[in-house]
């Protein structure tokens, strides 16, 4: 594995694991029955996750960064399976990041700064339109890590059998020269 895939086999599973501490917040809020307990938890949880310190908010910022310049190399290489695995895999990662910048960033907001005109409902509406996205983003970024693996898997089985096919050529090459020092 080079850089390239360390870069964006890292950086999506450093967002699988954020969201995954997510995941205990959002399944009670998004597939049991809502009470006041869990929106509570919700509003808490993401407040805090909402008011952590800059550095995190940079490294989560950063390897973002990571994924997408990752794939953005690996796609350079623009053979069949750059096209087909890291294509896809750039179209979900953005994808994604579309969904973290145009759902999760506004829903964190309204759920932790609420203005003036939200109301609690809204605030509620939120916090599940937040762990909906969220468990969207770990749909694709899940995909994405398939994805990752069947280009290995591709790559390897596609040595395999260009091995295999040398090795036969040889074989061939080897008895017609036999077959040729025994004419002579």
């Amino acid at each position: 594995m080079g850089f390239r895939q360390g870069a964006v086999l890292a950086s999506c599973s450093f967002f699988l694991g954020v969201l995954f501490i997510c995941f205990f917040v959002d399944y009670r809020i998004l597939h049991q029955e809502l009470t006041e307990e869990t929106i509570e938890d919700g509003f808490q949880f993401y407040t805090t996750f909402f008011n952590a310190p800059p550095a995190i908010k940079a490294v989560l910022h950063g390897f973002m960064g990571v994924g997408i310049l990752g794939l953005v190399a690996k796609l350079h290489k623009y053979d069949e399976s750059a096209i087909f695995f890291d294509g896809s895999s750039l179209v979900g990662y953005i994808f994604s990041a579309a969904v973290y910048l145009a759902v999760s960033v506004p829903s964190l907001r309204t759920i932790v700064t609420p203005a003036d005109v939200d109301t609690r409902a809204d605030r509620i509406e939120a916090l599940r339109i937040l762990s909906a996205g969220n468990t969207i983003m770990m749909v694709v970024l899940g995909a994405i890590l398939v994805l990752q693996g069947g280009q290995e898997y591709a790559r390897r089985v596609e040595a395999r059998e260009l091995a295999k096919m040398e090795e036969e050529l040889k074989a061939k090459g080897s008895q017609a020269s036999a077959g040729k020092d025994k004419k002579e």
